[in-house]
């Protein structure tokens, strides 16, 4: 299964492609540039499902992407719970970026990332789908509110 996650913002989104246990692609956007990153993306890595967290923006998001209905190419949107995404992203970063010199010192409860993080957060938002459909025998997950942008 392939899914195309987002994790919306009012300034910027962060957009990833991830299969189960691989990050494809990721990137952040400014919303503007959502809907075509959205189409472009879809159509390359095949996407399955598009999975955008609940959280701020996600309103704005849903109606940039309702522009994109017409498209037979894009899959079903599925709005999903983004609980503590920031926390794990932030986690996430830093193990994969380990803060160096003084930074090392400092616990990293106590640090933010020195630059966006938000592709971190539209991962860890993929990957939580991603967990629940293969739990669910792969199918979507009965608590996310799926549309299909009509």
């Amino acid at each position: 299964m392939t899914v195309l996650g987002i994790d919306p913002g009012r300034d910027k989104c962060g957009v990833v492609i991830c299969v189960p246990g691989h990050v494809v692609a990721r990137a952040i956007v400014p919303p503007a540039e959502l809907p075509s990153l959205v189409a472009r993306w879809t159509a390359e890595h095949r996407t399955d499902v598009i999975v955008v967290g609940g959280g701020t923006g996600s309103r704005q998001v849903m109606a940039a992407l309702a522009g994109l209905a017409a498209s037979p190419r894009i899959p079903a949107v599925v709005i999903a719970e983004e609980r503590e995404t920031t926390l794990s992203a932030r986690r996430r970063y830093f193990t994969e970026h380990p803060p160096r010199g003084w930074r090392r010192l400092v616990p990293l409860s106590f640090q933010v990332p020195p630059e966006p993080y938000d592709d971190y957060a539209a991962v860890v938002i993929a990957e939580q789908y991603l967990a629940r459909a293969g739990a669910a025998g792969g199918e979507a997950p009965a608590k996310s509110n799926t549309s299909s942008l009509s």
